[in-house]
């Protein structure tokens, strides 16, 4: 509720407590006022998506990251509101104050992140946390900077005209919550793919100060002192050339970071419709590693075991037609193929970029064997729930989900009842459906989940894992923070519909590098594995 305007007090000069001053109209004042309002609504929520996406990117966990970011972010918002009361009897000459330390703080949030993880924390301890730290310390600081704009906007609003309360605050929060839908609508179809993160952050933190110091020193500059008008000035003009510099230096940054981050060997780094996709090594003899948002999906020291383990055992009965959910990337489409008897592979991507780069780029398209120009390969970009809800009658002998890790939140509805069924619908009597359910060692409950899932689906399930090598993240689609020293592994899953199991043995192929010795049944009791209420039955490892 808005304070009716209280008298100035003892001392105050009149000219900051009567009607302000202004160079235009009074209606003109006010729609300038609203749009300042707008602008700065907007900003403030590129800052607060840029802190979400950066957590989930870097960090990981996004359900976890985007609760503390919003929820320190509120919290703050809430006492800096409080705290600008203190400031009204200053309205304009604190509003400028606050925009310039949120245009610097905003602006440079993203750099700063960026390279506290890039080059702090790796080095284990108490700096393993730092990236978490400092998130939680740009939500509180930009929280608290948003919460103080809007008691001072009003404040300088009724100074222009008085209104009554209900009137005045909803034609500000009416230019809020329009101004924070652009800002919403702008991060992910602007400034992501077209500026990047850092640009754009910095690009608003511009836009930020420059709308602010407008306000304060176009309108309202008869409410200010010389010395504030000064003031106000050069620490616009400061924070202008931090933000100009800055972004003249974000290319070279940003290169330096990518380094620290997926090491000296990055040749590709683009920011798709999708995700932001790096590529590092794949040529002269180096391994290719490809990461998805800051995530291994593929490690090139392990890529063939991964996909020979998802594929295998899926392809020893009926094979003529495969479906491929995911995998754009190929390289699950290349195990199907050197299958014989393959007659048609469809493989349904959401990001026409990343099956773009697995066309041209030499290390990616080397890795995948050109499968993609293989006439029997054919590719569909839609998401793969949307195309199985269109998809119509048992067409496939196998499905492969090759998709990203059930514990990342955007994958959810992929590891779901409904998308199981929808995939049973498109099977055949006899086909089968192999998934990947994360790793088993280091979260079983997840696991085991997806194998509940399955079974609720009408599915019986066959699980194995497969052991990667002892070596920095583990490659297929998780990227492995875990510091335990807990194998590192792959944990599948091998369904059929209907209550029978499917036999995991596979037999000798000369096609594949996989053979009958190398891939073997763990004869492990049931009794002795339950977890989350379900019995671990049959295990396969590699051995190598």
């Amino acid at each position: 509720m808005i304070e009716p305007h209280a008298p100035a007090p003892p001392g105050a000069p009149p000219s900051r407590t009567g009607p302000a001053r202004l160079p235009v109209r009074p209606g003109t004042g006010r729609f300038l006022v609203l749009v300042c309002v707008f602008v700065c609504a907007a900003c403030g929520l590129v800052y607060e998506l840029e802190l979400v996406a950066f957590a989930s990117y870097l960090i990981g966990d996004s359900v976890t990251q985007a609760s503390v970011v919003l929820s320190v972010m509120v919290f703050a918002m809430g006492i800096g509101s409080l705290g600008a009361k203190r400031l009204r009897w200053h309205a304009a000459a604190g509003f400028g104050a606050v925009e310039s330390v949120l245009a610097l703080v905003g602006g440079c949030s993203a750099m700063a992140l960026y390279a506290v993880f890039a080059w702090t924390a790796g080095w284990g301890g108490m700096w393993a946390d730092g990236p978490r730290c400092l998130l939680v310390a740009f939500s509180l600081a930009i929280g608290l900077l948003i919460g103080a704009e809007v008691p001072l906007l009003m404040e300088l609003i009724q100074r222009i005209r008085r209104q009554d309360a209900g009137g005045a605050v909803a034609d500000l929060f009416a230019a809020d919550y329009v101004g924070a839908l652009v800002g919403g609508l702008a991060f992910p179809f602007l400034l992501l793919p077209f500026l990047g993160q850092l640009t754009g952050a910095l690009l608003t933190g511009t836009v930020n100060v420059v709308a602010g110091g407008a306000l304060v020193l176009g309108l309202f500059r008869r409410d200010l002192t010389r010395r504030a008008r000064w003031t106000l000035g050069l620490a616009g003009l400061t924070v202008l050339g931090v933000l100009a510099s800055a972004a003249a230096l974000a290319g070279d940054f940003e290169r330096a970071a990518r380094h620290a981050v997926y090491g000296p060997d990055v040749r590709v780094a683009v920011q798709t419709d999708v995700q932001e996709v790096v590529l590092s090594g794949g040529t002269g003899g180096r391994p290719l590693d490809l990461f998805l948002d800051g995530r291994l999906r593929v490690g090139g020291r392990d890529e063939h075991r991964y996909h020979e383990a998802l594929v295998r055992p899926a392809l020893t009965g009926p094979h003529a037609r495969v479906l491929v959910l995911g995998g754009g990337d190929g390289l699950a489409a290349r195990e199907v193929l050197r299958h014989r008897g393959v007659r048609r592979v469809d493989v349904v991507e959401l990001d026409p970029g990343l099956v773009d780069l697995a066309r041209r780029d030499p290390g990616l398209s080397a890795a995948n064997g050109h499968v993609f120009a293989d006439p029997r390969v054919h590719v569909t970009t839609a998401d793969a729930l949307a195309w199985l809800r269109a998809a119509r009658g048992p067409a496939y002998d196998v499905v492969i989900a090759d998709l990203p890790d059930p514990g990342i939140t955007a994958s959810t509805k992929l590891y779901s009842q409904e998308f199981y069924g929808l995939a049973r619908r498109v099977l055949t009597r006899n086909g089968r459906l192999v998934v990947h359910a994360g790793p088993v060692t280091t979260r079983p409950r997840a696991f085991w989940t997806v194998a509940a899932t399955l079974r609720t689906a009408g599915f019986s399930v066959s699980p194995y894992r497969v052991l990667g090598h002892d070596s920095g993240f583990a490659a297929g689609p998780d990227r492995s923070t875990d510091t335990s020293r807990a194998p590192r592994d792959w944990g599948f899953l091998l369904a059929a519909p209907g209550t029978t199991p499917p036999d995991l043995r596979v037999p000798r192929d000369r096609s594949g590098t996989l053979t009958q010795g190398q891939l073997t049944a763990d004869a492990r009791a049931a009794e002795g594995t339950r977890v989350a209420g379900l019995a671990a039955s049959t295990l396969v490892h590699p051995r190598y």
